[in-house]
């Protein structure tokens, strides 16, 4: 199960049901499908734009408290959750990484660490993650293939031009998302 902390938005069809993070969002997913039990409901990170899979069971004060005992990782190795993985480089990078202060394994982190940090980084997730979420919610709507366009030229007043007909609620939240791609915070 995700962490209850992850950032997020639920849609029902286009009209946004809530937006902050998952133990906020599931259980508004939960009132609305007592309502409407075949509601096309999705719940969608804000990283990545990709789906997240809740136990929706039981009632919504089930589902809350669900959320809550998910265990939250603490400090200490294999609790803070470090996975160990192959890597394969060259041998000059190797003997860089085996050089720096701490060994490989803290030198990689702190390389992931600034990556993630730089502006343009950022602006390329952001764009990435808009344009998952547009093709998932907004692939068949008017204007998406010159919104996807200005999204990736960093376009802003051409993203919000060919957005203008879509759901108030796909085209703020894709707005959102993209804002960092697009030269600034919406």
């Amino acid at each position: 199960m995700a962490d209850p902390q992850t950032p997020c938005a639920a849609f029902e069809g286009d009209r946004l049901i809530a937006a902050g993070t998952l133990a906020h969002v599931a259980p508004a997913v939960r009132a609305v499908l007592d309502q409407r039990p075949n509601a096309p409901v999705l719940i969608l990170g804000d990283d990545d734009s990709g789906r997240i899979e809740v136990d929706l069971r039981g009632t919504v004060d089930e589902v809350a408290a669900r959320l809550v005992a998910v265990e939250v990782k603490g400090p200490g190795r294999p609790k803070l959750g470090v996975v160990p993985r192959e890597v394969t480089l060259l041998p000059r990078h190797w003997d860089w990484l085996s050089a720096q202060s701490g060994g490989a394994s803290v030198a990689l982190r702190k390389l992931v660490d600034a990556a993630r940090k730089d502006p343009r980084e950022r602006a390329r997730a952001a764009r990435d993650s808009a344009y998952r979420f547009m093709t998932t919610l907004a692939g068949d709507a008017p204007g998406f293939e010159d919104a996807v366009r200005a999204l990736y030229a960093g376009d802003r007043q051409g993203f919000e031009a060919h957005t203008r007909a879509w759901s108030s609620d796909v085209r703020a939240h894709a707005l959102r998302l993209a804002a960092p791609g697009l030269g600034g915070e919406s």
